[in-house]
């Protein structure tokens, strides 16, 4: 087991390999397809980000709202692939990780390889259990999106798996080729 901070992630991901577990801790941020679409239109227009894109780690998720008592509601990882075609362009902006759950394109895992960032899948369905790992939870963009807003997170030794990584590996890939009958 790996345990990384954020901070860490611009030059430790091209060290990072398939099939590495990593509790990760630091500041992740929330984005989903509608506010990927915002934030491209934003980089279109050279208008300011809610976020720095260089060095950030972004988690494909929109968490439900808090319980009373709790930081963040249910905070599980959904499909990436979903955010396919914004990636690339993140990622060559210097985007340093992304987490969420399944595949991505040919075209996102030759930008992770051409500029040494990182994929980790989080469970899926584990959403109660995830959020035990998240101190801090803030609105900081797009708050009519409601769940889907941009969240800025804090982040505490929450597990992840390495899916893709800088040098071409790719889990989904060799794990089908693993377990082929």
């Amino acid at each position: 087991m790996i345990e990384m901070n954020t901070a860490e992630l611009k030059e430790k991901a091209k060290t990072l390999r398939v099939g590495d577990r990593v509790l990760l801790s630091g500041t992740v941020y929330t984005s989903r397809d509608a506010a990927h679409k915002r934030i491209n239109m934003l980089l279109d227009e050279g208008k300011e980000l809610p976020y720095e894109l260089s060095g950030a780690a972004i988690y494909y998720a929109g968490p439900t709202a808090a319980r009373e008592g709790m930081v963040i509601g249910s905070c599980g990882p959904t499909t990436s692939g979903r955010m396919d075609v914004y990636s690339p362009r993140f990622l060559d902006l210097g985007l340093s990780a992304m987490i969420g759950k399944g595949e991505r394109s040919e075209a996102v895992c030759d930008a992770i390889r051409r500029n040494g960032s990182v994929y980790f899948c989080a469970v899926g369905g584990a959403g109660a259990l995830a959020c035990k790992c998240i101190r801090e939870c803030e609105v900081i963009a797009f708050e009519d999106l409601g769940c889907e807003s941009v969240k800025r997170l804090r982040f505490e030794s929450f597990p992840l798996i390495v899916a893709v990584d800088s040098v071409g590996g790719d889990i989904f890939k060799s794990g089908r080729e693993q377990y082929k009958a």
